[in-house]
């Protein structure tokens, strides 16, 4: 994996999103996982900590007693918000990972910008969380202040793997990004009490994690440290999920209620073993995890088992259960996936951590093997249902990120309750916001990978990437110029030369056709959507890849009933849709012009909540409004009266950041 520290980002539209993590998110973050965001649902992520920094240094006193495990909930909320209680645990079972995750991203954000203050204020909080870790090495606040006694004794639903998982993520980071270790080794601290307890070995419990994360986060503890048992964990959780007898039913915890009973433990991708999975099952962020997980072990191990199982879940998810917009996961029911081609717009769930698992999943799998399919999808996640869950200010967010809303039904529909019209400030359930935060912050490592002396560019960004090799450094700079709205032109210059070197150059499912001049005397060969350019690289030499973008119109697959008759818009890699704020209400009547052209589709600057945004003005018709025949009315089959219009469609991403309307992706052709 290429680290971010190895790139720069220097496109406009990439940096303006990573400037927004550092000067607004990062901070406003802080003021929320300290619970001073007035008006924001409390964190108690800090809280949690310092009461169980409090109860360790209380536990050396005479007569101390440890806390027993009660009736304790997954969810503890103080009876008096303004004045919990200094000992207590609140919030949810995973509540740490809050804090980890905004650690994560200070990290990505020091590589990129060195600050003292921030620097700082992440140290003591990193010094909090190792004097909140218990003398053995457990860390989990939720058990430590409610009582060890239940230590291990829930694995599926309990989230202390998951915990674990996003202390180490952070923990790695952190140290790549600042050489502090203490992170690093409070997270070794936990690995190993995790492997004296669990494992294959007699006397220990043969179990995995109910929400998947450990997984990926053991690799990348093996990858920073060289240190084999974190590898060979890592391994077990996968090859030990799934098999009979099921471990969960073996902890006494019977299958969820919305889980069909012939598939029990789907929820969690527990049902089978999972080289025999070929279907994306169950609740979507830990499916894409676990994937994520799966891919990294078969990239190490060479497992070929692995590898095609992963190839089956990739085509199932992406395949048959992705909307549009890059989005999975299309019930609320269990943040799940149902059955293949089920995708209500909505109604749609698509959290945005589910879609931040795609990301995670697609770049694991370009590191096993280069498809341009993979990266498409990376591309599609990232640019319109990543970037939808936050504000164009940075302050507000979206946990579910729908593709219709029409505000009076998620007000008063309990089936659409889940469905916020505008994002917001904070959630008690706040995992999106921070991971939304670690992925733009880390997204020079999605931009690239690295094999075999060969750069391979996913994404087409303007950036800067630094490979070190033992042979001397090599620098790739890749500028992107969107000279018009309908072409993008990519420019590559090597700096330094570069002996028996491969470029390897993605062709967008969203372009066409693609020209390149330069590279001259390479070795030039396409395969699986990518063009390898081999030669010996003189210093400063370029290329240019001209990326043809006209604006394309897409239909369903007819076993998406909900899309039936209509089309959705796209320009390279962007969805659109339409407003209320620029079409006016009622969009159910609206609809594109039959035969419309690519070309007859105009481009216009304009801005949304301050930020820059192309708009497109499509040709459509809006039907007449009829609301004094009745509920029902005799009318002919040619339809009610329509008036030509001019439809003004914006980028997905920047919907609600004008206040709460009407959206909708699809849109019905007549």
């Amino acid at each position: 994996m290429i680290s971010p520290k190895d790139v720069r980002i220097t496109d406009e539209f990439w940096q303006t999103e990573q400037e927004l993590v550092r000067t607004e998110v990062i901070p406003y973050q802080w003021e929320a996982l300290n619970d001073r965001v007035p008006g924001a649902a409390p964190s108690f992520a800090i809280h949690n900590f310092r009461a169980a920094r409090s109860l360790r240094e209380r536990s050396h006193a005479p007569g101390f007693r440890a806390p027993v495990f009660g009736n304790v909930p997954f969810e503890v909320l103080p009876e008096d918000p303004e004045h919990p209680d200094p000992e207590r645990f609140y919030g949810f079972v995973f509540q740490d990972t809050d804090l980890y995750k905004w650690i994560e991203a200070v990290a990505y954000s020091l590589m990129r910008h060195p600050d003292a203050e921030l620097q700082a204020t992440a140290d003591g909080a990193i010094r909090l969380i190792a004097e909140a870790q218990a003398e053995d090495g457990y860390l989990d606040t939720y058990y430590i202040l409610n009582g060890r006694d239940r230590t291990f004794t829930n694995l599926r639903d309990h989230h202390e793997l998951y915990c674990f998982g996003h202390l180490t993520e952070a923990a790695v980071a952190y140290h790549q990004a600042t050489g502090n270790g203490m992170l690093l080794e409070v997270a070794e601290r936990f690995a190993g009490y995790i492997a004296e307890k669990i494992g294959p070995e007699e006397g220990k419990k043969h179990g995995y994690p109910g929400h998947e994360i450990a997984e990926m986060a053991l690799v990348r503890l093996y990858e920073e440290t060289g240190k084999d048992e974190y590898l060979r964990l890592s391994r077990y959780f996968i090859d030990e999920r799934g098999k009979e007898p099921n471990w969960f039913a073996l902890e006494g915890n019977p299958p969820p209620e919305y889980e069909k009973p012939e598939i029990p433990y789907s929820y969690y991708q527990a049902h089978r073993p999972v080289r025999e999975q070929d279907e994306a099952k169950g609740h979507a962020v830990r499916a894409m995890y676990l994937y994520s997980g799966m891919a990294d072990i078969a990239r190490l191990t060479g497992d070929e088992s692995l590898k095609e199982a992963c190839r089956a879940l990739f085509r199932s998810t992406t395949r048959e259960k992705m909307y549009i917009t890059g989005g999975v996961g299309s019930t609320h029911i269990g943040e799940a996936f149902t059955f293949p081609f089920d995708l209500p717009n909505d109604l749609a769930y698509t959290e945005s951590c589910a879609a931040i698992g795609l990301c995670f999943f697609a770049r694991r799998m370009l590191e096993l093997e280069a498809r341009a399919e993979y990266a498409d999808v990376m591309e599609r996640a990232l640019y319109n249902n990543v970037l939808s869950g936050i504000a164009l200010d940075g302050k507000s967010f979206f946990y579910v990120n729908p593709l219709e809303v029409w505000p009076e039904a998620t007000h008063r529909d309990a089936r659409k309750l889940h469905v916020k019209p505008v994002r917001q400030k904070w959630f008690g359930c706040a995992c999106c916001p921070p991971n939304i935060a670690r992925l733009l912050g880390s997204l020079g490592s999605y931009a690239y990978t690295e094999r075999d002396n060969t750069l391979y560019v996913h994404l087409y960004m303007g950036s800067e990437v630094t490979l070190h090799r033992e042979s001397g450094e090599v620098r790739v700079r890749v500028a992107v110029d969107r000279e018009d709205p309908e072409r993008w032109t990519v420019r590559i210059r090597i700096y330094a030369a570069a002996k028996d070197f491969t470029l390897a150059l993605r062709i967008p499912g969203w372009s066409r056709e693609c020209v390149l001049r330069g590279a001259e005397g390479a070795e030039n060969r396409e395969e699986n959507g990518y063009i390898y350019l081999r030669k010996d690289w003189k210093d400063g030499e370029e290329i240019t890849l001209e990326l043809p973008c006209p604006v394309r119109f897409l239909r369903a697959d007819s076993r998406v009933r909900e899309d039936s008759g209509k089309i959705a818009v796209m320009h390279g890699p962007f969805v659109y849709c339409l407003e209320e704020w620029d079409n006016g209400k009622n969009l159910n009547l609206v609809s594109i012009r039959r035969g419309t052209r690519p070309e007859e589709v105009a481009f216009e600057k304009a801005e949304v909540a301050g930020r820059p945004v192309t708009v497109l003005r499509v040709p459509g018709q809006r039907e007449e409004e009829v609301t004094d025949r009745g509920l029902y009315y005799e009318a002919e089959c040619a339809g009610t009266e329509a008036g030509p219009v001019t439809l003004a469609m914006i980028p997905y991403y920047a919907w609600a950041n004008r206040g709460e309307n009407e959206m909708q992706v699809w849109t019905r052709i007549f």
